[in-house]
């Protein structure tokens, strides 16, 4: 009796931390920019240099991916421009890479905060990045 008695006291307790886990879980989305984002950056050589990158947004609220999806053009226009600006050794590098990626980051979300009133992007993510 006291063996069974145990088991369902164990049993209680996993199925009450079960639910408290999926209740406290949040719910992102991911908006991917299709076609990927090409672009040309500033080279030190003689040859012009081009980046590949694709590009996913994390945000919290799966129903903000409306708002994005209607704001795609501005928002990949904004990353190409970033993109361009930047100098051979920057996009070459792993930590110019970081860097870029957060300057997008917090480009986006600038723009995200004019446009809608919020800011809703809560990560940045270069799923692709080649360059040449």
């Amino acid at each position: 009796m006291r063996k069974f008695a145990s088991a369902c006291l164990l049993l209680l307790f996993v199925t009450f931390n079960a639910q408290s886990a999926d209740e406290g879980a949040e719910e992102y989305g991911y908006y991917g920019f299709e076609p990927e984002i090409v672009t040309n950056y500033i080279s030190n050589r003689k040859k012009l240099g081009f980046v590949r990158i694709s590009v996913e947004l994390m945000v919290k609220n799966p129903n903000d991916l409306v708002s994005i999806e209607r704001h795609d053009p501005l928002l990949r226009a904004a990353i190409v421009e970033i993109l361009g600006n930047q100098a051979e050794d920057k996009i070459k590098s792993l930590s110019g890479r970081e860097e870029v990626r957060r300057e997008c980051y917090e480009m986006v979300n600038r723009l995200l905060e004019k446009e809608t009133g919020r800011a809703m992007v809560v990560n940045l993510l270069f799923t692709k990045y080649l360059y040449d």
